[in-house]
């Protein structure tokens, strides 16, 4: 046993032997390995490294703000051609991106064109054709069909569209969709200030203040505010001023202004009116301002609209604004009444100082900022079209149809309307009539081609047809309490009382 121990003894040398080059050998590898790894890992993190400047200027999604006014007319600005009213800061916009001559709105009143706006539908689709809750004259030859009485809640919006996108958003001012439980929170937006006036009392203020502010510059800065908080963005901010819806109102100070100005020839030169529109231009300016002084104007695309032509004759028969050469006025589906002003901002990509003659309406807006964001564009019917394409290329014109469903009495009758490129026709229900204009050689609608035009003017009245019936747009009917005597009488919906025609004679108190 001994010699076998010993002789185990006399091993141990060999076996250490081997045991040190084996934990040599380990040790050499484990070294040659971590250095691998580490030499990997260094590898790993200067790729990462190299790759980290291009993640980081990669751009973010633009920001978005869309500036409704409120019965603008086509002829108002001064980018536009106007003379007497003094609008510098859109002035100055319109050179740094798109103003277009031929944009419109969806419906000759507020509250569809809105809806269309967040929608992308037209309002025929939606039910939704007259302001809310209108007016009608229950005596006259048509009943009027009824009318949605808000936006419905399943209509995915433009801000629901965005909010999914990681955009924050805000509404600041008219809102006009429905009442409570249909309001701008309950359509997607984070932030919500509804207003209708010129002038906010001081408790209606947030906080509540002591004296009251002017609409339009107190909406601006609640917007700014807004996009300051959000800065880091993306957001999207809709500023609604109620300017220049009447009643009109300014400040003394511009009120004395536009009066001692000297007037202009073939103009309302409305004092009043003058005065409100510079303080809608100056909120606009506001906002511009502070999208330059936040660093954020060459990432934000700014859209400037209204939500329907002008309004000629205010509520007490004295003149607002003239929409000339443009025809009739708001509650119209002749040019005055559609055609409206509209501008497009988004550096780099549209063109700068550009015009665009080519045919656009309220619903392409919801399609082109949801293209511009990258969002997923909503699973509902879509009715307008991206002008993404249109920004860098504004002189591009389409043939495509645009249609108008506006079956009511307001400052016209119940009619719908189509455009194709050059051509317009407009239908009345009351006469069956329909009327047929070149635009590009009539702007002013004042030579109807239906009767010279037969074929075109019966292939457009089958399109408006088959389109009616495409969106089930919603027709007035024969009336049975019809009274030749009582037709001109309009009544509130609201109240279902009689009230004042809009546009009744009243002289203007000095």
């Amino acid at each position: 046993m001994k010699n076998e121990e010993l002789g185990t003894e006399n091993d141990k040398p060999e076996f250490a032997r081997f045991g040190r080059a084996f934990s040599i050998l380990h040790s050499s590898f484990f070294v040659f390995h971590s250095s691998f790894i580490r030499i990997a890992l260094c590898c790993l993190f200067l790729a990462v490294a190299a790759a980290a400047p291009c993640q980081a200027e990669s751009p973010r999604p633009p920001n978005v703000v869309l500036i409704l006014a409120d019965d603008l007319g086509w002829a108002d600005l001064g980018c536009y051609g106007n003379k007497f009213n003094e609008t510098p800061h859109l002035d100055r916009f319109a050179k740094q991106g798109i103003r277009f001559t031929s944009f419109y709105a969806a419906a000759p009143v507020c509250s569809p064109t809105r809806a269309a706006i967040l929608s992308g539908q037209y309002p025929a689709r939606l039910g939704l054709t007259a302001h809310i809750p209108g007016h009608w004259r229950p005596f006259e030859k048509l009943a009027e069909p009824p009318i949605a009485l808000e936006l419905p809640l399943e209509t995915v919006t433009i801000a629901e569209s965005l909010k999914s996108r990681g955009y924050a958003t805000g509404h600041f001012g008219k809102w006009h969709l429905g009442g409570r439980g249909f309001g701008p929170k309950e359509q997607g937006f984070d932030v919500a200030i509804e207003f209708n006036g010129h002038s906010i009392p001081g408790p209606r203020q947030e906080p509540p203040a002591k004296s009251p502010r002017r609409a339009g510059d107190y909406l601006a800065d609640k917007a700014i505010e807004f996009v300051r908080a959000h800065k880091h963005g993306p957001f999207y901010v809709q500023v609604h001023p109620f300017a220049v819806h009447i009643p009109l109102d300014t400040t003394p100070q511009l009120q004395k202004k536009y009066e001692s100005k000297a007037k202009v020839d073939g103009y309302s030169c409305h004092p009043t009116y003058a005065g409100l529109l510079e303080e809608l231009d100056s909120c606009v300016g506001k906002i511009l301002k502070a999208l330059d002084e936040l660093h954020l104007a060459d990432n934000t695309l700014v859209i400037f609209t209204s939500d329907n032509g002008g309004l000629e004759r205010e509520s007490g028969g004295w003149p607002g604004t003239l929409n000339r050469p443009l025809r009739n006025e708001k509650g119209s589906l002749y040019e005055g009444g559609i055609r409206i002003p509209t501008i497009i901002r988004w550096p780099g990509r549209a063109k700068v100082g550009a015009v665009s003659d080519g045919p656009a309406i309220s619903t392409d807006l919801y399609p082109t900022i949801v293209e511009a964001a990258g969002a997923k564009a909503p699973e509902q019917t879509m009715d307008g079209v991206s002008l993404i394409s249109r920004l860098s290329l504004p002189e591009a014109q389409s043939q495509r149809l645009l249609f108008w469903h506006y079956p009511h009495y307001h400052h016209s009758r119940p009619s719908s309307a189509i455009r194709q490129g050059r051509w317009k026709g407009i239908e009345f229900f009351d006469t069956g009539e329909f009327e047929l204009y070149d635009l590009e050689k009539d702007i002013s609608e004042s030579n109807d081609l239906a009767k010279a035009e037969p074929a075109r003017a019966a292939a457009l009245r089958t399109a408006l047809a088959r389109w009616r019936q495409e969106v089930n747009a919603q027709m007035p009917r024969r009336n049975p309490a019809y009274d030749p005597k009582r037709a001109g009488e309009w009544w509130s919906r609201g109240k279902v009382e009689p009230v004042e025609p809009p546009g009744t004679y009243r002289p203007m108190k000095k």
